[in-house]
């Protein structure tokens, strides 16, 4: 019993991956428990392989600390070229994002009153914000439209 709570500490919550499962597929699909728990155990399987690799290059460069680019680097460096562009691509636009939120909260907190009025008078507002995040997931076939998942920080 002891093992089996310690391998369910290791995989990702089943209603996690059953739900992502369900974005790619029909509305009317049904999922066995079976499916799920076979992807569960496949998915996180798959992430303790990449993190595994990003943490020995971690560890060889005397670093305690594993980020994205690590991953990125583990994902490359394991045959998984197409996921690791990809991910760099994503950590890209999400660290553009962060940026560009930051600076819009920094002038929303600091600068609030002299902003307005300066907006009054000159009619200088810039009011761009970057686009949500997205990763489009395709489907394989002839004829299949992309369908798109939109993710938001």
């Amino acid at each position: 019993m002891a093992d089996q709570h310690g391998d369910q500490d290791r995989l990702l919550p089943i209603a996690n991956v059953g739900r992502i499962m369900k974005q790619i597929l029909p509305p009317s699909a049904k999922i066995s428990k079976e499916a799920k728990l076979t992807m569960q155990e496949c998915v996180s399987e798959f992430i303790s392989f990449v993190t595994e690799e990003a943490s020995d290059k971690c560890h060889k460069e005397n670093r305690r600390t594993l980020n994205g680019d690590d991953v990125c680097w583990a994902l490359s460096s394991l045959g998984f070229d197409d996921y690791g562009e990809a991910m760099e691509k994503y950590m890209h636009r999400y660290r553009e994002y962060e940026r560009q939120r930051g600076k819009e909260t920094k002038r929303n907190n600091g600068e609030a009153s002299n902003t307005r009025e300066n907006d009054q008078s000159s009619g200088d507002h810039d009011n761009t914000t970057l686009a949500p995040l997205e990763f489009r997931i395709l489907e394989r076939g002839e004829g299949s439209l992309p369908r798109s998942n939109i993710f938001k920080p």
